[in-house]
């Protein structure tokens, strides 16, 4: 009974359309929902393979590109701050540092920089960030080109694969998701592989799989400068870096305010209008794409802060990562590790 009200015709279909009329027959083959089960065990196959692209591929790239992680000043070992760290805040204020530092019988210069150091150290390293921005750019690359095809052939089964794959590998970065790195858009990000699994989804039961191929296809285009260009920022490769990125933010610019809302956007809103009555799947999936389109400006706004930057300053990574602090060492420092019969600051080759 629950299946066959979410599968209510008037639901999802404009009338008269049924999905009696969606059935293979005289030679006509049409999308279902049950050609989309395979995603969940394609996703876990994308999760194997990038774990062995990331220790063949990626790792021999990253040392020929001179990608190496930062040595760090490790914080030395404290259980009442190791506790306060993990339960209570990563950022202490000022009142709850001079707390502790009665407690400890510290500074409030001490504890300050034992909060930087453990925070530092909870941070991912480059080589760490190479190797994921290296598994989505060559991903990108080949579903950009997997795209083209797909569109090319306007043949079923090209098309059925470009969906697969591309919603497993969104599915893959939901499983993956508390292991890769964490950046200040994580909420956006969740957001956008919901949205995007869904839209997919949607769109192939409902046969409106050559407007989701174009979105798909949009949406990978920067994509690939995207990556492309923090591997070349992780390895230090500036003037690559920025090159690759002022290129991006056009491509991103074009691909995503542009053809998305006014052509791609404009489709879906507009036509079916003209052969149906509006109905709830019409707008479902355009409220579902318009969702996307926030999230572009979203990304839209930071992209050009670091274009700012890049212009009237220096432009330093992405302006989604949480950078490391500095370590502001000192002789004090020294001086306060061995007082306190510890070297746990100096035990790895600092």
């Amino acid at each position: 009974m629950l299946s066959e009200w979410f599968w209510w015709d008037r639901l999802w279909l404009p009338r008269p359309v049924m999905w009696a009329d969606l059935q293979d027959s005289e030679g006509r083959v049409y999308a279902r929902a049950s050609h989309l089960y395979i995603t969940l065990p394609v996703a876990v196959l994308l999760l194997g393979l990038r774990a062995l692209y990331e220790r063949l591929i990626a790792v021999p790239v990253a040392e020929a590109l001179g990608v190496k992680d930062k040595i760090r000043m490790r914080a030395s070992h404290n259980p009442i701050l190791e506790k306060y760290y993990k339960t209570h805040s990563k950022n202490p204020t000022q009142a709850d540092i001079k707390g502790v530092c009665k407690k400890l019988g510290w500074s409030e210069r001490q504890v300050e920089r034992w909060f930087r150091r453990r925070r530092n150290q909870d941070r991912p390293g480059l080589l760490k960030k190479f190797k994921e921005a290296s598994w989505r750019f060559a991903f990108y690359l080949c579903s950009s080109f997997g795209g083209v095809l797909a569109l090319y052939d306007s043949l079923l089964d090209s098309q059925y694969w470009y969906y697969i794959i591309e919603m497993s590998f969104y599915g893959s970065l939901l499983f993956s998701v508390a292991a890769d790195v964490k950046r200040k858009d994580f909420k956006e990000q969740l957001v956008h592989h919901w949205a995007t699994l869904t839209l997919l989804s949607f769109s192939w039961c409902a046969n409106y799989i050559r407007i989701g191929t174009l979105v798909m296809l949009v949406h990978d285009t920067s994509d690939v400068l995207l990556e492309s260009a923090k591997m070349f920022n992780y390895a230090g490769w500036e003037t690559t870096c920025n090159s690759i990125f002022v290129v991006f933010a056009l491509v991103f610019m074009v691909t995503r305010l542009i053809i998305f809302p006014f052509w791609l956007i404009h489709c879906t809103w507009v036509y079916p209008l003209d052969q149906f009555e509006p109905f709830f799947g019409y707008y479902f999936f355009n409220v579902m794409l318009v969702v996307l389109l926030l999230l572009h400006m979203f990304w839209a706004s930071l992209i050009l802060r670091m274009v700012k930057k890049f212009l009237f300053g220096k432009l330093k990574g992405d302006e989604r990562s949480d950078e490391e602090e500095d370590e502001e060492c000192s002789e004090e420092d020294y001086t306060h590790t061995y007082t306190n019969g510890s070297v746990n600051g100096l035990s790895n080759g600092h």
